[in-house]
């Protein structure tokens, strides 16, 4: 029992030493940029794979809102300090949609090999947010009817193509999930005062056709 423990003690203590920097980047990305923001379901302490909800089958441990809803994603700097000081572990969330950017995810895998590819073609992108499975393009907010319509436009489009729109959500870096670290691929340029983001039809257009370039299926995930 005293091996457990001190397991346990551990895992908190490793998690709370991200406090600060988790606590600095969610008041920079609620006051700073106007991205509303929640925090997250932390891991389970004696799983890491594991969520902490009470989900046992949870397909994104420790990566999404729980307690409180999504609908409680606030740019206010007060709620903010108040959610991280008694949660300084928590995976901060971001509400996609609205007044904040909407992103585009596939596997890692392609993504990483379809950034090459959008690299040399001279396509400008903005933030893309990585995680070990799945990499997220941040672009302009978008409606379903935009949506629908580029995605009717296309032959083809990868079936493990996810889209983060209105009342979705996507983890922010630094968090820590169940899944593994939220880092940035592409970060953000230093000082601005809120991130440049492509339009949806510029990064899904780009994106396809990497992706058939290069011969990448990328299977669903």
């Amino acid at each position: 029992m005293r091996e457990i423990l001190g397991k346990r003690r551990r895992l908190l203590s490793q998690s709370s030493d991200r406090g600060p920097e988790l606590i600095d980047s969610a008041l920079t990305f609620a006051t700073e940029w106007q991205w509303p923001v929640l925090p997250g379901v932390t891991a389970d302490p004696q799983g890491r794979s594991r969520c902490g909800c009470p989900d046992p089958e949870c397909t994104v441990p420790g990566a999404h809102p729980f307690d409180p809803g999504l609908l409680a994603a606030t740019t206010e700097a007060r709620m903010v300090r108040w959610w991280w000081s008694n949660r300084p572990a928590a995976p901060i969330i971001l509400a996609t949609g609205g007044t904040a950017p909407c992103a585009v995810s596939l596997p890692a895998l392609a993504a990483s090999r379809a950034l090459v590819a959008l690299d040399r073609q001279g396509i400008r992108l903005g933030p893309v947010v990585a995680s070990p499975t799945r990499w997220s393009f941040l672009v302009r907010p978008y409606t379903m009817e935009q949506l629908g319509e580029l995605l009717y436009a296309k032959d083809f489009v990868p079936g493990s193509l996810r889209f983060h729109g209105e009342g979705g959500y996507i983890a922010l870096p630094p968090s820590e999930t169940g899944g593994g670290d939220i880092r940035w691929e592409r970060a953000p340029l230093p000082g601005s005062a809120s991130p440049w983001v492509p339009d949806v039809e510029a990064v899904v257009d780009a994106v396809v056709d990497a992706l058939t370039r290069t011969g990448v299926s990328a299977p669903e995930l």
